[in-house]
């Protein structure tokens, strides 16, 4: 049987698929001649190409794939020694600091799956608009769940602590967190109309933390480029609206920062655009400001929700976290804002697409599966951005051993 898709007509005798009942119905591709069958290089292709399109954070960190092993090595070095003044007699020894270490990256234990059956295979195989929505669902259930873990790290890099004997001896680290005194992001992101006035404070003092990162970053000589910051899509409007009237004694005098206006700076598009999509970005001193539905902002301590435990933290923030009543007072990430260094995403060989007729449930079984890990590689280069006045648990502890504990969480590096 052969397949003519040369012509301008697309006919039954031009697709490989079953066009009666007599044709074969099992085993590789499903179609009479499984040598022409382009059912799972297409399946899988699309697929893969779901994945991409909707997966929004590994292309905002370091990613990598790796064809074997379980792991990837980062190494750190120490910094180049400088003799100013370079007398006769003295001799040079090469660097005052030869100390080398690592970050090492791992895979998880067990890979992720996003899995469906049908029992009209039929359907997967003629119906491009059935065949395509259980790939995208597919491809965004992956997606999700991806950038999810890779959220979960750049909270993770924000809380990390120091590494012992760190061989960048001037490097000094971020505190982890912006907060402030209490009521700094007042509503920040919230929905109710009620907070206008508080969500725009909230805002204005987002910006100014985004400039202290930035600053931070000079400081450590650490790169400026491709510096994000991802907020909720509500917090992403609260931003873009900065100086829109919100009352008939405001109109005069309004100025947007990001509506597009010149005199304002320029920041953003025109109001005539929506910028209600998720590729929609805002740039502010340097800073790509992201939204994402994908925040984590509850506890997800003790679950499998996104994988391992090491995903799973506590993202409410409770001030007191060793309180195992849940007594304590929970707060909200309300963005994280990241160098790309900061995290590493790693993968093996992508993604894998199985597909398999179970003939004790005369169904079609579809696995999509990827094996998946994630590290943290300059704790420096992240921060986040907290409601809570001051990060303190029950020890009157704050910075990044604050965030820590009302995480959830231990540190993974500590390298002697």
């Amino acid at each position: 049987m052969a397949y003519d898709i040369t012509g301008d007509n697309v006919t039954a005798t031009s697709l490989p698929y079953r066009t009666n009942v007599g044709d074969k119905t099992s085993g590789f591709g499903y179609t009479a001649d499984s040598a022409n069958t382009l059912w799972l290089p297409i399946w899988s292709g699309e697929v893969i190409h779901a994945y991409d399109e909707y997966n929004k954070f590994e292309s905002m960190v370091t990613s990598k794939t790796i064809t074997s092993g379980t792991e990837m090595i980062f190494p750190i070095t120490g910094t180049v020694d400088l003799r100013a003044s370079w007398d006769a007699g003295t001799e040079l020894i090469g660097g005052s600091d030869q100390t080398t270490t690592s970050f090492k990256v791992t895979l998880d234990k067990r890979p992720m799956a996003a899995h469906f059956e049908l029992d009209n295979v039929d359907l997967m195989l003629t119906q491009w608009e059935y065949r395509a929505e259980l790939a995208r669902q597919a491809g965004l259930t992956l997606a999700n769940t991806r950038d999810k873990q890779i959220y979960a790290y750049l909270v993770r890099a924000a809380a990390e602590t120091k590494l012992n004997n760190d061989p960048r001896s001037s490097l000094t680290y971020h505190e982890g967190f912006y907060g402030g005194a209490a009521g700094e992001y007042p509503d920040f992101g919230n929905t109710s109309p009620s907070s206008a006035a508080n969500r725009t404070q909230g805002a204005l003092r987002y910006l100014q933390d985004l400039e202290n990162f930035m600053v931070h970053l000079q400081e450590q000589n650490q790169a400026t480029e491709g510096v994000y910051s991802v907020v909720s899509p509500q917090a992403f409007q609260d931003i873009r609206a900065l100086g829109v009237a919100r009352a008939h004694g405001d109109v005069i005098n309004a100025q947007p920062m990001f509506g597009g206006v010149a005199e304002a700076g320029g920041l953003g598009a025109g109001f005539r655009q929506g910028m209600y999509g998720p590729e929609d970005t805002l740039e502010y001193m340097g800073v790509t400001i992201c939204k994402s539905n994908h925040r984590l902002t509850s506890d997800l301590g003790g679950t499998t929700t996104i994988g391992e435990a090491r995903y799973n933290l506590d993202y409410e923030l409770k001030e007191n976290a060793g309180d195992t009543g849940g007594g304590g007072v929970a707060h909200e990430i309300k963005a994280v804002t990241f160098q790309s260094g900061a995290v590493a995403a790693l993968k093996l060989q992508g993604l894998k697409v199985d597909t398999v007729d179970d003939v004790r449930r005369n169904t079609v079984f579809t696995v999509a599966s990827m094996m998946a890990g994630t590290g943290v590689l300059k704790p420096e280069c992240a921060t986040v951005h907290s409601d809570m006045g001051e990060l303190t648990d029950s020890n009157d502890t704050d910075g990044r051993a604050g965030l820590q504990k009302a995480l959830g969480m231990t540190p993974e590096y500590h390298p002697a």
